[in-house]
């Protein structure tokens, strides 16, 4: 048949396994691990719907081969733990039923055991193993791991590799990428050892080849074995991507994929994992010179989310294979979509890093647009015993969610939106380009309105006397909230712009800026300012900006601020004047921040709606219309809110 993305849709062999397409599921944590560190029925839930989704194979990770030396509270695998290999099988046969490849990442912490621990206090009783006696960053002594311990190590891998096979894994991962004990012994920085494990890079490699061989030993020939490796460290003092030419060198032949990825854990959390900041696909080129260079099939990974930017990397011969964590718990149905051409349906990835964030809070698994994830075995939604009349307000995320989740229980959905198009605040992130996802996700949730047969109706407000002519059954009320305009002097000139106007009003922004309202929308606002060449200087009247953010995201937000814009913190804005904004500092003095365009980004709150709230037998209010807080929140209310109808 004739396929839209023909390359992106072609299967490849790998050893003596075919794999249906060249969209990978590439290693993604666990969800419900247990007290014995055996992987729970949320987790087999979890990589099952990757499977089913259409992903050519599924990674479950991170299994951890050597207890003993790594205390990490990650996936064990044993023959003494009662249950362990049982729960390893189930998932493998969750995987295989729909057609993927199960696979599992094998995996050691190095100095970095503990670092999912939620309990952040108990890595201190941990010790941390690496090649080479030092301290890592936070303190903590490393203590180099002897010849007798390497050789364990060694063997863990050959004895969890052949429990993988046996529990019916098809395929295994060997993680020597991302500042892990193999990558440590791989990386000159971290490894001084003076033994055939140290010096070039044929004695720090060793252990990677020991490893290998080991592994294929253990599961025989034609088995895949992918090598995850970090094409360039990407730090001064790591190697560089012409050692990681010569490490892909040596894994030629012995391997069956080898999965180029970037970074180091303690300097480049953000090279591996690419932030809302960094362009899509940019450690690809990593990947394509070291294509260039083996005859072994490659995969590169890092912020791919587009079927036509993958299709161009395997049409153009920069990888064989593509690989996905975050674009697929946004989306486990992307691979599928893209097989049967229905892109225009895939929920793209905001690279907000909110699934990441979760897990060493809570241990959980969360994702700001798809309110099913960590969540899989929620008992399913049955079709709707009588088919009501279900009226939303407002056409935001949140009221789309609701629309979305009611009709596809068989309700007769109206959704009214005030406005001329659907949306709500999602709307002004068009003119931001690296939150371009942001307004994706009101596109893609209109066309999901429109194929589950939701009756929208713009320029539409729900009054009370409007609900009363409709006569719904259920009434969700989705209106969301709107800007905060504190009543400074000046604030309604010309020269002020409120954020979420910027939009529209995004060519009258002056060459200096100045942004009041230190909250994320006000950050991100500021940076993209920078980013265009305007000299920016934020305004916040706490002493710290961003406080809103989540634990990924915040970093680099704050790291991108530094670099590009004047952060003025403890200053409250007191009038907008021709000049600029009029403030008082921390001393206590006024100071005027110069400008020519003043940004207005102090919040939001909430749009009124007490007048609705008898409007309808069941009614249900969601988002921001509650309080003002995440598009996260929005979509997972008004997705609940539409499944409880």
């Amino acid at each position: 048949m004739i396929r839209k993305y023909p390359h992106l849709s072609a299967p490849i062999r790998l050893g003596r396994v075919t794999f249906r397409n060249r969209m990978f599921a590439a290693p993604t944590g666990a969800t419900d691990i247990t007290w014995d560190c055996c992987p729970g029925p949320g987790s087999r839930a979890f990589y099952e719907n990757r499977a089913r989704g259409g992903s050519a194979n599924v990674t479950v990770s991170e299994l951890v081969v050597h207890p003993e030396t790594d205390a990490s509270h990650m996936l064990h695998l044993d023959l003494q733990t009662p249950g362990a290999l049982a729960a390893f099988t189930m998932i493998a046969d969750a995987i295989r039923r729909h057609g993927s490849i199960p696979s599992v990442e094998l995996s050691h912490s190095g100095q970095y055991a503990g670092t999912y621990l939620i309990d952040k206090n108990k890595k201190q009783g941990l010790a941390q193993y690496g090649p080479s006696d030092g301290t890592r960053s936070d303190g903590r002594p490393v203590k180099a791991l002897s010849r007798e311990q390497i050789a364990e190590i060694v063997a863990s891998y050959a004895e969890k590799a052949a429990l993988a096979k046996r529990a019916g894994f098809e395929m295994l991962m060997i993680h020597a990428g991302h500042g892990w004990l193999i990558n440590q012994f791989l990386s000159p920085y971290f490894n001084k050892r003076t033994d055939e494990y140290g010096g070039d890079l044929t004695g720090r490699a060793r252990l990677l080849l020991e490893v290998l061989d080991s592994v294929r030993a253990a599961v025989g020939e034609g088995f895949p074995i992918e090598v995850r490796m970090s094409g360039s460290e990407l730090f001064e003092g790591g190697y560089t991507l012409e050692d990681g030419i010569q490490i892909a060198q040596l894994l030629d032949g012995k391997a069956d994929l080898i999965h180029v990825s970037a970074g180091s854990y303690q300097f480049g959390f953000f090279d591996t994992h690419p932030s809302m900041f960094s362009d899509h696909g940019c450690n690809v080129y990593l990947a394509a010179e070291i294509k260039k260079h083996v005859s072994t099939p490659v995969a590169t990974v890092g912020a791919l989310n587009d079927p036509a930017q993958m299709e161009e990397i395997i049409a153009s011969g920069k990888a064989d294979v593509v690989e996905m964590a975050r674009a697929l718990i946004a989306d486990p149905e992307l691979p599928g979509k893209v097989m049967e051409g229905r892109d225009d349906e895939i929920t793209r990835c905001l690279r907000c890093f909110v699934c990441m964030a979760e897990r060493p809070l809570t241990g959980t698994r969360r994702c700001t647009v798809n309110p099913r994830i960590g969540r899989e075995l929620d008992a399913p939604a049955l079709p709707a015993r009588r088919a009501k009349k279900v009226l939303i307000a407002g056409g935001g995320c949140g009221g789309m969610a609701a629309a979305i989740a009611a009709a596809r229980r068989g309700h007769r959905v109206i959704l009214c939106e005030k406005e001329a198009e659907t949306g709500g605040i999602l709307r002004s992130e068009q003119a931001i380009p690296f939150k371009k996802e942001m307004y994706q996700l009101g596109l893609t949730l209109t066309r999901k309105m429109e194929l589950e047969g939701v009756e929208v109706r713009l320029n539409t407000e729900v009054t009370p006397a409007y609900a009363e002519q409709e006569q719904a059954d259920a009434l969700i009320i989705a209106v969301g909230s709107e800007p905060i305009v504190p009543p400074l002097p000046g604030m309604d000139e010309k020269n002020v712009i409120v954020v979420n106007d910027y939009y529209r009003r995004s060519t009258e922004c002056a060459e200096t800026v100045v942004v009041l309202g230190g909250g994320l929308a006000g950050c991100e606002c500021a940076i993209h300012l920078a980013q265009e060449g305007k000299k920016v200087t934020l305004v916040e009247m706490r002493p710290e900006v961003a406080p809103d953010a989540n634990i990924r995201h915040r970093p680099i937000l704050m790291r991108m601020l530094e670099k590009l814009v004047d952060v003025r913190t403890s200053h409250t804005g007191l009038a907008v004047t021709p000049e600029g904004l009029l403030c008082r500092n921390a001393e206590g003095q006024e100071e005027l921040i110069r400008g020519e365009t003043v940004i207005c980004a102090v919040g939001q709150r909430s749009r009124k709606h007490d007048a609705l709230l008898d409007a309808a037998p069941f009614v249900r209010v969601i988002g921001d219309a509650v309080r003002p807080s995440t598009i996260g929140t929005a979509v997972y209310q008004g997705w609940h809110a539409g499944l409880d109808v």
